[in-house]
């Protein structure tokens, strides 16, 4: 795949992933949530840190998670250039762009978020560009989340042995476009690695 094609997938993906975010984040209440199908949920949530929540402790562990981001993608970035310059097979180009997509929406939530909307909270609504500055400094932003596909949300079977008769839900995390693309991306290269790395 050639490189404009990459840079293509790159900003469709960045499009998708930025307007939903700041849409969520200027017409939800934190916690604020639609209901679109049973398993299928849009709830606003922010992200401190990495995936499932991980925060990194201290008052600068924000800090070094964002810098540490910022190495991740150049590193992606090269990655990409390289295979693009080698001619690789066009799934692994293509992989390595929504990675690298992925990366960089959620790096802009992190790097710029903090200084450009106001907090969000139960009762208030975030606004762009607030007189009053943002609710953060640069870095320190944090990563608007959305997405909820809950596959299971009931009570076992009795049938089960050890959980029967227990509550169970399936798959709870909240998540959006961008970690989207890099789960796609990965598991694309997992299913085609014989395509993406071929034997010399």
């Amino acid at each position: 795949m050639s490189l404009k094609k990459s840079i293509l997938v790159i900003i469709l993906v960045l499009l998708i992933d930025q307007i939903s975010k700041i849409y969520i984040k200027t017409h939800f209440n934190l916690h604020e949530e639609v209901k679109v199908f049973d398993w299928f949920r849009i709830i606003f949530v922010e992200n401190k840190g990495m995936a499932w929540g991980f925060e990194l402790p201290g008052s600068y562990g924000k800090l070094v998670l964002s810098l540490f981001r910022l190495v991740a993608i150049s590193g992606i970035g090269y990655w990409l250039y390289d295979s693009v310059r080698k001619k690789s097979p066009a799934v692994l180009t293509f992989c390595i762009a929504l990675i690298f997509a992925g990366a960089l929406g959620n790096i802009i939530d992190s790097v710029f978020y903090g200084i450009l909307f106001s907090r969000s909270t139960g009762l208030e609504v975030a606004t762009f560009m607030p007189e009053g500055g943002g609710y953060e400094t640069v870095f320190y932003g944090k990563v608007v989340d959305m997405i909820q596909f809950t596959f299971y949300n009931d009570t076992l079977p009795e049938w089960i042995p050890f959980w029967g008769g227990e509550h169970f839900s399936f798959f709870d995390p909240v998540f959006n476009v961008a970690d989207s693309a890099i789960s796609i991306g990965v598991f694309l290269l997992i299913i085609f690695n014989k395509k993406a790395f071929p034997k010399k």
